[in-house]
């Protein structure tokens, strides 16, 4: 379209129907889709009118560009063909990745428990995915979580495996007992 905003030549770009935040849907063109972590967006170019300036006498065409979230604001043409779309998909993941799976959320959480007459408070160290921790709680940097844990009153929580994590980090990665001789 002659002065279109962004630059991109639309007219080529295959049809779509794109969903205002209304509910109205419009026709528009896929000018690109990019696959994220947390889905896909597509790049929709919506053919509108805008003012040249002055008293607004005088207007163009021009189109409006946008990335929207598919497929709940982007819905497909019966019959147009979507193969030539410049896409961007997620590369495939690593064979490390593949071989360890998902992985814990980095951050560790203190939740406290009120003292009182009978003593100190106390507290228990949780990793921050820890279905025992309370929500709500701010996140704790690895400095953070073992000045904590070094605290008498805090102890690690065994069921999400904070406790195996920091203890090396407290008492080293060495796993011979002190006491033992080494000499033979």
């Amino acid at each position: 379209m002659p002065g279109s905003e962004g630059g991109s030549e639309a007219s080529g770009a295959p049809p779509v129907w794109v969903v205002l935040p209304d509910g109205q849907e419009v026709r528009g063109r896929l000018l690109a889709r990019r696959q994220l972590a947390d889905g896909w967006r597509y790049r929709v170019a919506l053919p509108l009118y805008r003012n040249l300036g002055g008293e607004g006498l005088e207007v163009e065409a021009a189109q409006y560009e946008v990335w929207v979230r598919a497929p709940e604001h982007v819905r497909p043409v019966e019959g147009a063909d979507y193969t030539g779309v410049p896409t961007t998909a997620l590369p495939a993941p690593s064979l490390v990745d593949m071989a360890l799976g998902p992985r814990r959320p980095a951050g560790w959480v203190l939740a406290k428990s009120g003292g009182g007459r009978r003593g100190p408070s106390r507290a228990v160290l949780h990793a921050v995915d820890c279905t025992e921790a309370p929500p709500g709680l701010p996140v704790l940097r690895v400095e953070q979580a073992l000045t904590a844990a070094e605290h008498p009153a805090t102890r690690a929580c065994a069921l999400c495996g904070a406790a195996t994590e920091l203890d090396p980090l407290l008492r080293g990665f060495d796993p011979h007992d002190e006491d033992t001789d080494a000499s033979p």
